[in-house]
């Protein structure tokens, strides 16, 4: 864990506080971090319904 992570995620401020949300702030990195699990999660979940990978469910393999 980064030093930065902790010192923020331990400060009084909460992330809807923070005044920057675009960029590479901690804000956006934590949602991008959560959106891309979330992604891989059902990416997955549809792989193993279905028996196809996903290039094979869009047609491309």
């Amino acid at each position: 864990m980064c030093y930065d992570q902790f010192k923020f995620r331990n400060s009084r401020t909460s992330m809807a506080e923070s005044t920057t949300r675009f960029g590479f702030v901690a804000f956006a990195e934590t949602w991008n971090g959560r959106l891309a699990m979330l992604g891989f999660v059902i990416g997955l979940g549809t792989e193993l319904l279905t028996g196809q990978g996903i290039l094979g469910q869009l047609g491309l393999g």
